[in-house]
């Protein structure tokens, strides 16, 4: 993982420690399908996008999570891993991860669960806490500029 330090005077090698165990514990929340440990890591406001969907508050996205882990995801487990981290400034900073869904008794991510994500993480009340996650597939490859559709 690449990471930038120096756009973050006072930042400790904790925070990009706990700026990166995030992954780790959306791992975790996933794994118990524990919607409301999943919404608890976003500040109150705190956005998530997926294809498809817009979640806006603490609040509408456990409502998605509680909804899709009794339905579509029941079952499933995520992985991922940091590919970069940038430090905005002490308290801002964007994680950058691969991973996927793993459906269930699956050990690889399919290439159509295979994603790329955004996080734009915060630090608050000496937490470090996500304020907005958006992620796309990995694999899907657009057409070409100018290319026939």
């Amino acid at each position: 993982m690449s990471t930038d330090t120096n756009a973050a005077p006072g930042t400790t090698e904790a925070d990009m420690a706990a700026i990166a165990a995030l992954t780790q514990k959306v791992i975790a929340a996933w794994a118990y399908n524990d919607a409301e440990s999943f919404a608890n890591l976003f500040v109150e406001e705190g956005t998530m996008i997926l294809p498809g969907m817009f979640a806006k508050g603490r609040d509408a996205i456990h409502s998605y999570l509680a909804e899709s882990f009794a339905g579509q995801y029941k079952g499933t487990q995520v992985t991922g891993r940091p590919l970069d981290l940038r430090l905005l400034g002490a308290d801002s900073g964007i994680l950058l991860t691969e991973g996927g869904v793993l459906p269930a008794g699956h050990t690889e991510v399919p290439d159509e669960q295979s994603i790329r994500a955004s996080w734009v993480v915060v630090r608050r009340d000496g937490e470090w806490r996500l304020a907005a996650y958006q992620n796309s597939h990995a694999r899907l490859q657009l057409p070409a500029p100018g290319g026939a559709a």
